[in-house]
């Protein structure tokens, strides 16, 4: 009979043999470009496989791990994983807001963010009991708009949440210049920017926080899962309390706490209000080794736009393609592209086309916000006429452009496109 440790081995060669022997080719025309595909492999599912035999499958030694290296690949101090990059979102917020801070956010105080951009990155601004200021995007990147968050800053002004779209990042520099001059606080939505940079700078260090998504059509994934970032030492603290109930014993002043509160069973303390927030060690354990291939995702990512950008170039009186701005590192969560309005064609034209070629698109995340149904039950502001996100909504579109796309998928999307163009032209 075979010892566990002898069985547990050949399941991991086999599952290595299994990912291995796995086909595929590309028929052009019948084999279909989804938006993402699986970015995990064997070494993933052995790592989760050891944490579901163990029995330890909540957060643990893994999500320390994965939290630890995650820090180190960005610069920063501290990094905590959550669920989600929307429970991200929210706990940065509840921290900012929360009341064991001398100088908290207020209720009622008012934060800029775009209007292009996802449901929860707004949704949170509303949760802390602030009202969310929508303003304008930059039609060539859908960033904040840096005129645009100058003309909404107000009394009740307190703070700043720039969405870094696409992986395309904010000019971001400028944004803290703002934020220093007014005195406020900056969380960076970096969900969709995993290793986008400034000035050879990550996107998500520049602010007072930044977050994350590790959904499955991200760049690297733990199928679900999140992480908050920072350098400052209050704020880690209180996050890492906040998303397990405001428990202490996941704190680093655990002991310190306990002390304080020695008539309390320190195992069962509570010193802060709090989420249900905390992620497996089956997600820590994904994390552990996608982080070690971001950087080949992302380099062909960089190759695909590359090409594109150079294919399309031609047609730029019917398209609008991104560019990557001097002095920043685009990594591309899609391809996106926005059509004239004096084309002879338009983007549903367009998007049906593709779909019918086996290219799978999407719309612009949520191109303006303030047009769909749910704003009805949000407080809100907007600021300008959102000109731009409107312009978004109804032109553009987005297609995958990830680690599964080669040369032979990375000519055809080329040639469809431009031979959609050519024949409308």
């Amino acid at each position: 009979m075979k010892s566990p440790e002898e069985i547990i081995k050949n399941i991991k060669e086999l599952i290595k043999e299994f990912y291995y022997s796995q086909k595929y080719e590309f028929i052009p025309g019948k084999t279909r470009i989804p938006l993402q595909v699986p970015s995990y492999g064997y070494e993933e599912v052995c790592e989760a496989l050891d944490s579901l035999l163990s029995t330890w499958v909540t957060m643990g030694e893994k999500v320390k791990k994965f939290e630890r290296v995650f820090a180190d690949y960005l610069g920063v101090k501290y990094a905590i994983m959550v669920n989600s990059g929307s429970s991200a979102n929210l706990i940065s917020l509840s921290i900012l807001t929360n009341p064991t801070f001398k100088n908290p956010i207020p209720p009622g105080s008012e934060i800029i963010t775009p209007a292009t951009t996802w449901a929860t990155t707004v949704y949170p601004i509303v949760n802390v009991n602030c009202l969310p200021v929508l303003v304008d995007v930059d039609l060539e990147t859908f960033n904040i708009k840096v005129d645009e968050i100058k003309t909404a800053i107000t009394s009740k002004t307190k703070a700043i949440i720039p969405v870094h779209l696409l992986g395309n990042p904010c000019e971001i520099v400028e944004i803290m210049e703002i934020a220093e001059k007014y005195n406020l606080k900056v969380i960076e939505d970096a969900c969709e920017a995993h290793g986008a940079e400034v000035n050879g700078k990550k996107v998500g260090t520049f602010g007072d926080m930044g977050t994350f998504s590790f959904f499955f059509s991200h760049h690297i994934t733990t199928i679900e899962g999140g992480m908050i970032v920072t350098n400052n030492e209050e704020y880690d603290e209180l996050a890492r309390a906040l998303r397990v109930f405001g428990w202490a014993r996941h704190t680093r002043k655990f002991e310190e706490y306990a002390k304080k509160y020695s008539n309390i069973d320190k195992r069962f303390l509570f010193i802060n209000v709090g989420f249900n927030f905390r992620p497996t060690e089956i997600q820590g354990a994904m994390g552990i080794h996608q982080i070690k291939k971001l950087e080949k995702f992302i380099k062909i990512r960089r190759k695909n736009a590359k090409y594109w950008n150079k294919k399309f170039e031609p047609y730029s009186d019917y398209i609008i393609t991104q560019k990557e701005r001097p002095k920043t590192r685009h990594v591309w969560f899609g391809y996106p592209i926005t059509v004239k309005s004096q084309a002879p064609f338009s983007r549903d034209e367009m998007v049906k086309y593709l779909e019918e070629k086996g290219i799978e698109t999407r719309p612009i995340q949520i191109p303006n916000i303030a047009r769909q149904p749910v704003i009805n039950l949000i407080p809100h502001k907007i600021v300008g006429s959102l000109k731009n996100a409107n312009y978004i909504m109804e032109n553009s579109f987005w297609f995958g452009n990830h680690q599964g796309i080669g040369r032979v998928e990375r000519e055809y999307i080329a040639d469809t496109i431009i031979n959609f163009i050519e024949e409308k032209t």
